[in-house]
């Protein structure tokens, strides 16, 4: 086997290991590392908590024979951290330990490392090797990637059409609040563990008033996201289930007359902030910028047609996932269409999951 060969064998499984930190490490990125000692693994370890020991840490402290790290080789998913924060830098903890070879998969943008725990390990002495397996470990810290280059959350659209294009049917005035389910039970329990997995879901007013949805992971083992909620009026009644105090909801309104007029009712309830922005100045850029300053790395965005379609229009988002159920509504509110590039495609019992990256 060749020494590349090799290097992507050990490297594919810290990307592995790093998994185990899904849903729980954010505004973390997740990381795997792997410790070989000739052609052995001696240690592994991954980032299961923010606040928590980074991976680097979790995998030294897993190897029994510490003298044996002398002669090893690190294998870690992400460029070692070089700053304190809510940990100490991963990089002084190699260099104490005089690891000699580092293997990286990709470097971390972050402002604070970006190359530093790099060239750090450089000047120890330490051969360091970059760039194995380099897409795949983009590809799994997409999130955090992006919020790092771009200033942003990571967008995903999710939306279920029928199968002649309306996410919602023609609704009359008087007919109950509730859903209008178009997908099976198996695809809403994977829409509750996609929640599970991003930082924050957003919703507009009108999902809330028709669906009175509670965004919570129930059909899931795993926490529940921060709820977004806009509501440029602040018409939404207060027993609303995204008002139940439940989980951290941010209520996002407007500085008209309504809203103003209506805010001291919102202010008693648990685990609401409310945000007020200029819905005159353009809603998505504002709302990804509050989110990105309370450090949400990714935020799903579950409807309705209006807010789904203002993110498309102004190329705001990075992934869609798209359910077609095999139903008929004849009329209706007309699904989101997009442009991008189809990744991948599956079936769920009767519905169909279409996945799109934009370009």
């Amino acid at each position: 086997m060749e020494n590349a060969d090799v290097h992507r064998k050990y490297m594919a499984r810290c990307l592995e290991l790093a998994l185990g930190g899904q849903g729980n490490v954010a505004p973390n990125p997740m990381v795997g590392a792997v410790i070989v000692h000739n052609n052995q693994i001696i240690g592994e370890g991954f980032h299961a908590m923010y606040g928590q020991a980074h991976a680097e840490v979790n995998a030294i402290n897993s190897v029994q024979n510490k003298e044996l790290l002398k002669e090893s080789t690190l294998y870690v998913s992400l460029e070692p951290c070089s700053h304190y924060g809510k940990t100490p830098p991963c990089t002084d903890r190699i260099v104490e330990y005089e690891i000699p070879r580092v293997v990286i998969a990709t470097t971390d943008p972050n402002p604070k490392v970006a190359g530093r725990g790099i060239e750090i390990l450089r000047q120890n002495g330490k051969e360091v090797i970059v760039g194995v397996l380099e897409n795949e470990a983009i590809e799994l810290n997409r999130r955090f990637i992006t919020f790092h280059t771009k200033n942003r959350p990571y967008v995903i659209l999710k939306w279920a059409q029928t199968m002649d294009g309306f996410i919602d049917k023609k609704r009359e005035p008087n007919e109950p609040v509730g859903s209008n389910w178009i997908t099976n039970e198996l695809a809403r329990s994977l829409v509750h563990r996609w929640r599970s997995e991003e930082q924050a879901v957003l919703v507009g007013t009108n999902t809330v008033e028709k669906d009175n949805p509670q965004l919570n992971v129930r059909n899931w083992s795993g926490r529940s996201p921060i709820r977004v909620v806009v509501d440029r009026k602040l018409r939404l009644p207060l027993n609303s289930n995204v008002f139940d105090g439940s989980q951290p909801t941010l209520l996002v309104t407007g500085n008209n007359s309504s809203a103003l007029a209506r805010k001291s009712e919102f202010t008693g309830i648990d685990n609401l902030e409310i945000i007020t922005i200029d819905f005159v100045k353009g809603v998505e850029a504002q709302i990804l910028k509050e989110l990105a300053e309370r450090e949400i790395l990714s935020v799903i965005i579950e409807g309705g047609a209006m807010l789904l379609n203002s993110f498309i229009q102004k190329n705001l988002w990075d992934e869609a996932r798209m359910f077609v159920g095999n139903k008929f509504f004849g009329e209706g509110v007309k699904a989101p269409t997009l442009k991008g590039k189809m990744v991948s495609y599956d079936e769920i019992g009767d519905s169909r999951l279409f996945v799109y990256r934009n370009e």
